[in-house]
């Protein structure tokens, strides 16, 4: 397809909430083609199909946050509003809200994100958990390893011989 989004795009806009990797309206609606404000109403017409599980606003805390982390002045063009973000359960009914080949092209983009991250999320934690088992190999390992020395050291010491008392008894 000749309008595809690079699957490493998409994963970049991926940030994590509340414990959830969520999409930001703002950068759905980019993807998609639409205004933010096109995307929201869409949305609100369709409220029942986005409970929280899939949808949230964001606190005001968390918008001051993500400016840091961004690192601009304004928030995505200074919004009036604060941000929704949809989790992927979300993006998937997006799709059926923005009924456009466009939005569908574009979902099956967002899925394969999300999933390629899931995959990369799952390597790290096996790669994190052998490293910290090799960690707790080498402190018993180090442990042994002072000891063994510390009795190199006993044994190359030379033993002090008693003094002999001097002359005939």
């Amino acid at each position: 397809m000749k309008n595809e989004i690079a699957v490493d795009k998409v994963a970049k806009k991926i940030l994590l909430f509340r414990g959830l990797k969520v999409m930001l309206d703002s950068d759905l609606a980019e993807l998609y083609g639409v205004k933010t404000k096109e995307l929201n109403k869409a949305v609100r017409r369709n409220k029942t199909r986005f409970p929280v599980d899939f949808m949230f606003r964001l606190t005001s805390k968390e918008v001051q946050n993500l400016r840091f982390q961004i690192g601009t002045s304004s928030f995505h063009g200074g919004r009036r509003y604060l941000s929704y973000v949809f989790t992927q359960e979300g993006v998937a009914m997006l799709s059926s809200v923005l009924r456009s080949q466009r939005a569908v092209r574009v979902n099956i983009q967002i899925m394969r994100a999300f999933v390629r991250l899931r995959e990369l999320l799952t390597v790290h934690k096996d790669l994190a958990r052998r490293l910290e088992a090799l960690e707790k190999k080498f402190d018993t390992h180090d442990a042994q390893i002072k000891l063994v020395f510390e009795t190199i050291r006993d044994l190359m010491r030379q033993p002090e011989k008693p003094k002999g008392r001097i002359g005939f008894v």
